[in-house]
Formats: structure tokens, sequence, C-alpha cells
């Protein structure tokens, strides 16, 4: 069986998207799959072009036996409505085009990014093939939520746009229940919607002992971390975590530890140089090997998200890695994620945006040993439940009926 994917981000990047992409694509491949990636020359967040590579029309390689396929796109970082989504049009493009020359036996094409499903969609008409939309985001209603854009004409015309891949696709797998449930409400039919979670590589993110060096390296010995690993976003909300920061400065032996970068970064700094904040530390984002070593040095792993509907529908899959090596979870984020959360003990949850829940649930993490034991355990609990491999193969067994008619 031939699988074309299109997927806007793949490694060497690091976002969740290149990660779930890839792991995904490797056990397909260990299991006799031939696998076509059709991606972007890696530039994400800082729209750069990562060291090694050139942003030229067309660059074929193999990386653990999967073919990669890189086309030209209109490269920006990650900031600026109007420039994203350039970029974003312009993989649509190329993608399709490199597409068409192709053998294949399924299409999937993968969000956040919108365009890309339109790109499978427009392939999966002209080469007569079925096609697999893979939903990680509920975009364009996520960029509502997040102000990026107000309810206008254009917003109106990607929603039904949106509709109609939906309706067009052959199955549709998302990554959370509720996601499901949202979209049933919007008329799909439950029986096309697949769930396929996120998870964790777990030969990868497994428990280590504190990294002493890079402890040396950033002067954070004798120190309880609170770290907050990825991506610096509108959706996150960390301009309220770096004011709760500030109010926690009379902590002296608590610092808080910022990895990624994004649309936010420059302002976060700037509110950060403003406040005067001592007690946090803000880096630039590193790779997914060098990632582990950030981790393993976390007394607390934060995972936070804006306060709104929309974000109780979606599990952050920094959730799994941060589990994967049993560092507890303090997570300001509600609904379905919170639910794993609490469900497996795994850490702590307060409500979005409250400095008192915050700095309430924060102390209590660090302060009651049995509390923190039994989240260390429960995140060993959730990260078996949540093996990327099982995850892999779900999703291969609804290619795979799909491929036999089924």
């Amino acid at each position: 069986m031939k699988i074309l994917f299109l997927t806007d981000n793949f490694p060497p990047e690091v976002n969740a998207p290149a990660t779930r992409s890839y792991e995904h694509c490797k056990e397909w491949v260990q299991r006799g799959i031939d696998v076509t990636i059709i991606t972007c020359f890696p530039n994400f967040p800082q729209g750069k072009i990562y060291k090694g590579y050139k942003n030229k029309l067309y660059q074929s390689e193999f990386i653990d036996g999967i073919h990669v396929i890189r086309v030209w796109t209109y490269i920006t970082a990650n900031e600026g409505f109007i420039k994203r989504t350039l970029d974003y049009i312009s993989f649509s493009v190329s993608g399709f085009i490199a597409g068409l020359f192709q053998k294949t036996d399924i299409i999937i094409a993968t969000s956040p990014q919108f365009f890309t499903a339109l790109s499978g969609r427009t392939l999966s008409f002209w080469k007569r093939k079925p096609w697999i939309m893979e939903v990680r985001d509920l975009w364009p209603e996520s960029i509502k939520t997040v102000g990026a854009m107000n309810e206008n004409i254009l917003i109106r015309y990607f929603e039904w746009q949106e509709k109609r891949c939906y309706h067009s696709a052959k199955k549709i797998v998302v990554v959370t229940d509720s996601f499901k449930r949202r979209l049933v409400e919007r008329g799909i039919d439950s029986s096309k919607i697949e769930v396929v979670k996120n998870g964790v590589n777990r030969s990868l993110f497994v428990p280590v002992v504190k990294d002493l060096q890079l402890l040396n390296e950033l002067g954070l010995q004798n120190k309880k971390i609170i770290g907050y690993i990825g991506t610096h976003g509108m959706a996150h909300k960390l301009d309220f975590i770096l004011q709760c920061a500030k109010g926690m400065e009379g902590r002296s032996n608590y610092h808080f530890l910022f990895l990624g970068s994004g649309a936010e970064k420059r302002n976060l700094l700037d509110l950060k140089e403003k406040l005067d904040l001592k007690n946090v530390t803000m880096l630039d984002p590193v790779s997914k090997l060098e990632v582990k070593r950030y981790i393993s040095i976390l007394d607390i792993a934060l995972i936070n998200l804006r306060k709104s509907e929309l974000f109780t529908t979606v599990i952050p899959s920094k959730i799994f890695e941060n589990a994967g090596m049993e560092i507890p979870i303090l997570m300001g984020v509600n609904g379905e994620a919170r639910e794993i959360i609490e469900s497996y003990h795994a850490g702590v949850c307060f409500e979005p945006e409250s400095e008192t829940e915050f700095c309430e649930k924060l102390d209590l993490l660090l302060t009651d040993e049995n509390l923190y034991n039994e989240c260390k355990e429960g995140c060993k609990k959730l990260s078996l439940d949540f093996d990327r491999n099982l995850l892999a193969n779900k999703m291969l067994q609804i290619i795979t009926q799909i491929n036999s008619g089924k």
C-alpha cells in the first residue's frame, strides 16, 4: 500500500504536528507501508530555513525509510495573520503540484493549517483516490478564538470550505473526543469520524535523573523549576504566567523556565523586561533530542491555554512527553484535557487565568510530597495508555480499511 501524506511541518522541526506525523509514518514504514511525505523546507517557528537546507522548488530525501519531498513555500515567522496565511496557501499550491506526480493508493492531509486539507481534497479529486482529513485544530474557529481575526466574509468562506472538506473526505481523524462531538453537532456523520489521540514515544521520553550539567549552565541549582516547553502563541496566554511569576517573587527557590518560540515570544520578552522578572528564564527552542535534557530538570511541567470554550475541546500534546518522563503537571486547561490529568492523577489543574488558583495549586504540588509522588505514578500510567506506537497502529487500521474498500 502506498500512502501520500501532506503536512506543513516535519522533522527536523519539533512542534507537535511534525512529531506526530513523523512517528506515525515511521511506524507504518516499519510495517511495510510505502509512505511519501510532502512538506516544506524546515523553518518553523522562526521563519528561517534550518542549516543544511535551502528553500528551492523541490528536494527529495529519505528519513528513516520515509520518502520526504520538500517543496518551495513563501516563508515567514510564525507571527502575523496575513503573512502566515500566504505561507499556508503557498504550501497548499506547491504540495498539490508535487502530489500530482506521486503514485498513491490513499491521501492523508493534516491540519492545523487548513489549506493543507484543501490541497489533499483537490489531489483526491484529480487522482481519483480516497483521502483522509486529519483534524488537529478546529480552524478557522480557533483564529476567531485567539482574536487573530473577527467574523467577516473571509471567515465565512473558510468555514464553507472547511465543511466541504469534511463531507468529501472518506474519513476524518480527530485528536480528541470533543472534536468529534463538535463535528457531529455541525452535521457531520459520526460514522466517518475516528479519534486517534496524541501520545508519547516511550522509547525516547523516559524518566531520567536531572541533567546536572544543564542546571549548572543555566545557574538553576537548588531551584524548584516550573517549566513551559512549547509554542509561545496567542492561544497559550503566557503573559498570564509571567504575571503569576511576578506575584511569586517572594518564593526565592521557585524559578520559571520557558523554552520555545512563537508569535508572542517578542511580546513576552518585552513583558519580562517590563516586570523586571528575576525568577524567569526564557530560551530559544532546541532539537527534539535536546528537549529531553530540559524536561529532565523540571520539577513541574506547566501547560496553559487562554480561557475559552473552544479550548475545552483540545488535549495539548505536551502532556504526553512530560508524562513519559514522569514530571507532574500543573495545567490551566478545562474540558477533556483536565479530565485526563485528573483521572490519571498525573498532576493538578487550576482554573484558566486565575492567578489565585495558580499560586495555590503550584504551592500544593511543591510542598505535598505524597501528592507529588502520586502524580509521578499517575504520569507513568498515562504514558503507558498513550503509547505513540499503539496509536499509530490504530490509525493504520483505519487507513487499511479504507484502502481495502471496507
